[in-house]
């Protein structure tokens, strides 16, 4: 591991993060589309992997302007994260409940994942790296939108839980 002595190592390092954290998350997606009982959150999961990939060929890209390996770190945060996920999945109950569950865990990704992604913006906005900037900025917004969808998702799925609940 690089001492972290300038603001570029620093930024070399969390990009090596977010691009572990991103593979993890490719092999994880298809797992939680497959647990998902409701079709909308199974084609969002779906959906998230499309852009999962696009977001691990961005941050090649990025690493490549940056003259450094994407390769080289393991993000423990995001192993953390999915094991969690792996839980959730295997667990037992109602399949709306259930994808309430999936919903929790996969938002807890999206949000460290807003968190990387706007620091490693940061730090390229600070070092006046224009082109990074941009290409991380594209895949932060992604991010949040899919906050924002699996939110309503769980807006959606919440009631129907509630109503198998009570037919219990």
């Amino acid at each position: 591991m690089a001492k972290l002595t300038t603001v570029e190592v620093l930024l070399a390092q969390e990009i090596k993060d977010l691009y572990n954290a991103e593979t993890q998350l490719v092999k994880a997606l298809p797992k939680m589309a497959k647990a998902a009982s409701n079709p909308d959150l199974r084609d969002a999961f779906k959906t998230h992997l499309e852009e999962t990939k696009v977001h691990v060929q961005r941050l090649e890209e990025v690493a490549e302007l940056l003259g450094i390996s994407p390769k080289g770190k393991v993000c423990k945060a995001m192993k953390g994260l999915v094991e969690e996920g792996s839980e959730t999945i295997e667990e037992d109950g109602d399949g709306t409940v259930k994808d309430l569950a999936l919903i929790g865990a996969a938002q807890r990704v999206e949000h460290y994942e807003i968190a990387g992604y706007g620091t490693v913006r940061a730090l390229a906005e600070l070092l006046g790296l224009k082109d990074v900037v941009k290409i991380l900025q594209t895949t932060l917004d992604e991010e949040g939108t899919t906050d924002k969808n699996l939110t309503a998702l769980a807006e959606q799925i919440g009631p129907v839980a509630l109503e198998g609940a009570a037919a219990e």
